[in-house]
Parts: C-alpha cells; structure tokens; sequence
C-alpha cells in the first residue's frame, strides 16, 4: 500500500504519518517512511510518503503510484493528484490554506478547487477543520483525517487507537480521540 500524506507546516502531517506508520508496524508489515519538508516552517507544502507491504525497498512513491492521498487541504490536494495511481482514492479536507503568492497578492487561489479535482479523480471531500473543532481543537485535523483513512485500511480499530495512545501527549489524548472518532465515523 502506498499512501501519500500531503499538506502545508503546521498541520500535523509528520504526526499523522507517525500515527500511520506506527499502526502498520503493529500489524507486522515492513513500513518506509520518507518525509519531504518544502519550507514547512512558513506554511510551503509538506508531503510524507507511507509504503507498506510484506517487504518495502524504496521509501519514494512516484507519479501515478499512490494508493491513497491524504490531503490536509486543497491546493495540495490539486498538486498531488499526478501522484494518484489509475482507481485510488484521494481524501481531502475542504479547508482552503493561502499560500504565499495567493497572500501577497501575486496569484489567485484556483476557483472551484474541489470540482476540478472530483472531475479527475475519485475524491472524498471531508470538513475535518469543523470536525476537529467539534472535538475540541481544530488543530486535530490530522487525526481527524486518520480516522478518515482507518476506514480505507484493514487496520484494526484497536490497533489505531492503542497508537493514538502513544503517540498523542496525555493533555490532548481526548480531543484526539473524539478526533479520531469523528473521523473514523465521518461524523
């Protein structure tokens, strides 16, 4: 399975990438993780792959490759879809970040980002920023969208939420969980 996390600084994909890789090497696959930094500290794009299968060479997932793209919001989403390989699945939150050139003036957020995508791919288009507001911090899209993605893997319930677990500091264990939950039961 190749899964593409794709998303801008400070939304959480690294964590959501570790959340992802921990539950796979529970469930004894052989997992690479690479993670691309693109000025993440200034909101640029931040994209993490996710492979795993009985045995894993290459940590890289090419054009056209990806099983799942998880996108933490849509202009990212836009950019990933070449990455997509012919019946995936792209899960995108609906929040639109500005980038850059959009902010100074420079470029225009593209119009109808949502519709251009469903035209050309099989998309699931989620409002985790409102679900993660729901939970308690919106800050949780990240889990919000793992729970998302549990659905598409056959990774068990447990096995997601014993590493939530782990991976979350215990004073924001519950909303990542609620997170998780709302996600997961795309409510």
């Amino acid at each position: 399975m190749n899964i593409m996390i794709v998303g801008v600084g400070g939304q959480g994909t690294l964590l959501a990438s570790r959340i992802l890789g921990n539950a796979v090497i529970n469930e004894g696959f052989d997992v690479k993780v690479s993670e691309v930094h693109g000025m993440s500290q200034r909101g640029g794009s931040v994209v993490t792959y996710v492979k795993y299968s009985d045995k894993v060479y290459s940590p890289i997932i090419g054009k056209g490759e990806a099983d799942i793209i998880l996108a933490f919001e849509m202009l990212e989403a836009y950019r990933a879809m070449p990455f997509l390989k012919k019946g995936g699945k792209m899960i995108a939150n609906t929040q639109n970040i500005n980038p850059m050139p959009v902010i100074t003036g420079a470029a225009e957020y593209p119009k109808d980002i949502e519709s251009k995508i469903a035209e050309k791919v099989d998309l699931f288009a989620i409002d985790a920023l409102g679900m993660a507001a729901k939970a308690g911090n919106i800050k949780a899209v990240n889990v919000v969208l793992i729970g998302v993605l549990a659905k598409s893997t056959d990774i068990s319930y447990e096995n997601w939420i014993k590493v939530i677990k782990e991976s979350v500091p215990e004073k924001f264990l519950d909303i990542n969980l609620k997170a998780f939950e709302y996600g997961y039961k795309g409510e």
